[in-house]
């Protein structure tokens, strides 16, 4: 954990300390009872809208998105949720690994799916108390519409953060998303072999 902190601020010990110090004390008040229960987030669990399954070829857990699924909840609840999926990923990840790859599917997203808040809180949850856990995110089938709402929270991605990020044109989808995941380890939706589990019967 001190490792990713230290990478996250380009192994500057002072910047690394200060950023695991508030994350201690943001776990502390935010996490008291050490997890998030599904009481808690039932709302946007019931969007059904986060899935894990598979490993890409380095080992690590696959988490599939799909945006216009989403619906604004209140900002506390979706903070939740996303604690909540970010600690069941880490859960699931096998001995020695500690990064994950998303697929975002945004096809399909319109303005009843903004939820400009809550991207940046999940955005600053992320960053700020998951660092170094995103390998990469693949942004697939991202209509015009969506993209008006990505130029506002661009800004607030950290130049790591936007290194990881690969939208994905629909012509290659196939062949990109098969240079990291084989297709036996790939969801059904984008050809491959397995099936869809939610995040929360995985």
């Amino acid at each position: 954990m001190l490792r990713r902190f230290l990478r996250a601020r380009e192994l500057d010990i002072e910047k690394a300390s200060k950023m695991f110090l508030k994350y201690l004390n943001w776990r502390r008040t935010f996490v008291p009872n050490g997890f998030i229960s599904e009481s808690e987030i039932t709302k946007n669990i019931e969007h059904n809208k986060l899935f894990m399954q598979g490993r890409d070829k380095l080992g690590r857990p696959i988490v599939l998105v799909y945006a216009a699924r989403h619906f604004p909840t209140t900002v506390d609840e979706f903070k939740r949720y996303v604690v909540y999926t970010l600690d069941k990923i880490i859960s699931r990840m096998p001995s020695g690994q500690e990064k994950f790859i998303a697929l975002a599917d945004v096809g399909g997203w319109g303005y009843t799916n903004s939820d400009i808040r809550g991207y940046l809180a999940a955005l600053s949850i992320l960053q700020d108390c998951y660092p170094e856990r995103l390998a990469k995110m693949f942004m697939i089938n991202a209509p015009y519409i969506f993209m008006t709402v990505w130029k506002v929270i661009y800004p607030f991605i950290d130049n790591k953060t936007k290194k990881k990020i690969v939208f994905v044109e629909k012509k290659k989808q196939l062949s990109t998303l098969l240079e990291d995941i084989d297709e036996s380890q790939l969801p059904e939706v984008f050809g491959g072999k397995l099936e869809l589990v939610p995040i929360h019967e995985a």
